[in-house]
């Protein structure tokens, strides 16, 4: 039987990335001459592809692409690196793959700064592969991300929808899980706002309760697929 697969979403569940992304964040409104809200409320571009995130804060469409520059600017001169894994990942992840889960991270950052970030922080090598969204020309959801994570893992490393898990702290991660059908297990210590993660089948409190939460709903879908009277 082909091993359950976990999806990973990278900013706000594995990575607390918050820094430099509010710093370009800051950055790309200011160049635009427009308002800049507090630190706080820039957090709400943690999460969401960039494009979304800009409108939210203000940015016409006829600026939409000088304000990714001006966000990309900032985030390679080094915003890119301003973030650290939250204390624990690397043993939860570590206990899900001893489990023998699948893990992958499926991430709305676009792809060609996904794979460095995780390399640089040691993710890389705990997971069975990193994909993100195209770079911010190309439309993208969160939906299409995973769409391209299973397809590049391939059919023997993917089964059914009910044996595939997203992991994940904003409403993005819920709905583009829903649009494939799989259940998205939410994480309490992320970006999202109170009521975000409505639609998701828990939420974790703390890291340190990741790897067992995955698991139990993992073994709860399992017993649900049995037939009546059978055992594991």
């Amino acid at each position: 039987m082909t091993a359950p697969l976990v999806l990973l979403d990278l900013d706000g569940t594995l990575s607390d990335s918050a820094p430099g992304i509010v710093r370009s964040a800051r950055h790309a409104l200011t160049t635009l001459g427009l308002p800049v809200p507090s630190d706080a409320q820039l957090r709400a571009f943690v999460g969401p592809p960039l494009p979304v995130a800009l409108r939210a804060h203000g940015v016409p469409e006829d600026r939409l692409l000088d304000g990714v520059a001006a966000y990309r600017e900032a985030f390679e001169a080094g915003g890119m690196w301003e973030s650290e894994l939250f204390d624990g990942i690397p043993e939860q992840l570590r206990l899900l793959r001893e489990a023998g889960c699948t893990l992958a991270v499926a991430t709305s950052k676009p792809e060609v700064y996904a794979r460095p970030i995780c390399e640089r922080r040691g993710v890389d090598v705990l997971v069975d592969g990193v994909y993100g969204a195209p770079l911010d020309h190309v439309p993208s959801t969160k939906a299409s991300v995973i769409t391209h994570a299973l397809a590049e893992l391939g059919p023997q490393r993917v089964p059914g929808t009910e044996r595939i898990l997203m992991v994940g702290d904003r409403h993005h991660d819920v709905e583009g899980a829903a649009e494939h059908g799989i259940a998205c297990l939410g994480v309490g210590w992320g970006y999202g706002e109170p009521g975000e993660l409505d639609g998701a089948v828990g939420v974790v409190p703390d890291v340190a309760s990741l790897a067992a939460a995955v698991l139990d709903h993992l073994a709860g879908v399992s017993d649900a697929a049995l037939p009546a009277g059978s055992h594991r």
